[in-house]
């Protein structure tokens, strides 16, 4: 079995691949000033962006809920990936080959990563369904796919592709190109039977799933016959790679015009989406064989940069009991989002794949522009079902409406949707907010979660402050301590090596004494002008034990926070400047300590020692002198 990735492949790796690219695939990313990016944290929810990426050290934070890293911790902490399968997913797409400590060759094949062997099967899978859609078998899902509009141009762009009617075809494939059946199985492509493993799809039209990526993690599979006796769409199962409420289908197609255009149609099925898109829908993505829910909001809220209430997310539902059901189920989530919410609803009961084939690609396009606002949807839907020509109809409708609006969490918003609900149904307002307030629910009002300690909050305790005078004071020197090491993290270029020469006991706080050490013990700032955006990795390897716990946390915040001025010359000046204020200041401190030790020896009578030190405080006076003057003139 090999080893572990070499050090220097893994820097290599790190330095090739932008983080801003990479987590940039599942979070929209906006500037937030010099160097840096933010967007909506992908690990845990939040209506303000407080992710923050700088792509010049290659690291993410979360100022929310202080999550942070590189790019592989992102991989691994939003995939599920081993940090080894992630620095391998990488230096493939960076083309570079990893060596591994034991003989310094390549991998072996058959070690590399599981989640990545996966992968590999699946993409071997999707190229082999899709061979199969020209083949003379496939004749009968060719004949469904051009019945709905779709040529062999939509079919190779989606993907799609066709699974034999044989039992074990994909099977014996998959083991002909070295897959073990273990991970056939455990990817879902085959399952065990009595007398060994059997292909999960066949005689179907198949599906790619994607990830936002753009890597295959699973198939849709459409039944074409009726001798099936099987479901109308079958998926494939959970697995290691694959999870429905995870996953939204077309994403990695849609998700570039998601952000252009702030907008995500929601549709219902695989057909749905191809037609949305060759119809000038680009937006449209559907669920895999589930209810939209909790983590699909979670996913369009990131991909719209759903932060600033501009972003439009329609869902299309058929005009039947079902899709009413359907809409009231996404309008559970509907606060969940700052974007406005709307629902498209062709008054024939037509999903998108007929309405094209009905009347032609500008119908789907108008389709999506005749939107409704989803709380007039949903609330219509309930009162459907109430002749509210009767005072009895109208009474039962309130009540069977209330709820719906009473869950509406946001005040100003529930009083709103209240009024409008009392025009729908021709009532008094008082009656219907006396009925909406009965049912709001009673619940305690719970906290909404800590703010997180950010690098404006080190902590002084353990030895903290030393000698920083008033408070006034003491803030301007811990920022200056903070500012001065977040240059040495993110630009060590600009830092004088004045900085390594430092004294231990230079800096007021123990959190900025501590990372100063683990600077000098990583090889200071010169060893960080060459070690790239790894540089940040190797101080932190450099971390004392004792204090690694609380000194690395530190350092993430300080690789994204940030910085003031961006061109080379205005950092330098900078750091020339908050290295000085530091010698200046431990200067200081030493002029106080000698000058009270002098006096305290000459009133012992000890004049000869005391002369000494006296001589030692004018030096010490002479050289802060010289290096005002000197900042002075550098215009520091």
């Amino acid at each position: 079995m090999a080893g572990k990735i070499r050090r220097e492949d893994v820097d290599a790796v790190r330095e090739r691949v932008r983080i801003d690219e990479v987590v940039g695939e599942q979070v929209v990313l906006k500037s937030a000033g010099v160097g840096s990016l933010k967007g909506l944290c992908p690990f845990h929810d939040e209506r303000t962006p407080s992710f923050t990426v700088r792509p010049s050290t290659g690291r993410y934070r979360c100022f929310g809920c202080q999550e942070s890293g590189d790019v592989f911790d992102f991989l691994v902490k939003t995939t599920g990936v081993t940090f080894v399968e992630a620095v391998e997913t990488m230096a493939g797409r960076a083309g570079i080959t990893l060596r591994y400590e034991d003989g310094g060759g390549a991998r072996p094949a058959q070690d590399v990563g599981k989640r990545q062997r996966l992968l590999d099967a699946h993409r071997v899978a999707a190229e082999f369904y899709a061979e199969r859609l020209f083949s003379p078998e496939a004749q009968v899902g060719r004949q469904f796919l051009k019945d709905r509009g779709f040529d062999r141009a939509a079919a190779e762009q989606f993907g799609v592709g066709y699974a034999p009617t044989g039992w074990g075809a994909l099977t014996d494939h998959l083991r002909g190109r070295g897959f073990t059946t273990d991970e056939i199985v455990t990817g879902g492509l085959a399952a065990q039977g009595q007398r060994g493993p059997y292909d999960r799809f066949r005689g179907r039209l198949v599906w790619p799933i994607r990830d936002v990526t753009g890597a295959t993690i699973g198939f849709g599979a459409r039944r074409l016959t009726e001798d099936d006796s099987g479901p109308k769409y079958l998926n494939t199962p959970e697995t290691p790679l694959y999870r429905k409420s995870h996953v939204l289908y077309g994403l990695d197609l849609a998700k570039k015009e998601i952000g252009r255009r702030k907008q995500v149609v929601v549709v219902e099925g695989y057909t749905d989406v191809m037609a949305c898109h060759l119809a000038g829908v680009p937006t449209a993505v559907a669920t895999c064989g589930t209810a939209f829910g909790s983590d699909h909001v979670g996913i369009v809220r990131r991909m719209l940069g759903d932060d600033d209430g501009a972003g439009q997310v329609v869902f299309t539902f058929d005009g039947d009991a079902a899709g009413q059901k359907a809409a009231l189920k996404a309008f559970e989530h509907d606060q969940e989002f700052v974007a406005a919410t709307y629902v498209a609803v062709e008054p024939r009961g037509m999903d998108p794949c007929d309405l094209r084939i009905a009347d032609g690609d500008e119908a789907v396009v108008a389709l999506v522009e005749a939107k409704r606002p989803m709380f007039e949807f949903a609330v219509r839907s309930v009162l459907a079902g109430w002749d509210l020509e009767t005072a009895e109809g109208r009474v039962k409708a309130l009540a069977a409406a209330a709820p719906v609006v009473a869950g509406i969490k946001d005040r100003q918003l529930r009083e709103e949707h209240t009024r409008q609900l009392a025009r729908m149904l021709g009532m008094d307002l008082g009656a219907v907010q006396r009925a909406v307030g009965s049912e709001v629910p009673r619940v305690a009002r719970g906290a909404s979660g800590r703010p997180g300690q950010g690098v404006g909050q080190q902590s002084g305790r353990g030895g903290g402050q030393r000698g920083a005078g008033r408070p006034g004071e003491r803030d301007a020197v811990a920022d200056a301590e903070r500012q001065l090491l977040a240059l040495v993290v993110q630009a060590p270029a600009s830092v004088p090596d004045a900085f390594d020469a430092l004294p231990e006991d230079a800096f007021v706080l123990a959190p900025s004494r501590a990372v100063h050490e683990a600077v000098r013990t990583a090889g200071g700032v010169v060893a960080g002008r060459a070690a790239g955006v790894s540089w940040v990795e190797h101080v932190m390897d450099a971390c004392a034990d004792g204090t690694a716990d609380q000194v690395r946390p530190l350092l993430g915040a300080l690789a994204v926070v940030p910085l003031p001025v961006d061109s080379e010359e205005g950092l330098a000046r900078l750091a020339a400047g908050l290295v000085g204020g530091v010698r200046l200041r431990e200067l200081a401190r030493r002029e106080a300590d000698l000058k009270g030790r002098a006096q305290r020896l000459e009133s012992a009578g000890e004049h000869e020692a005391a002369a000494e030190a006296y001589a030692q405080l004018f030096a010490l006076a002479s050289e802060r002198q010289r290096m005002r003057a000197e900042a002075s003139e550098g215009g520091v």
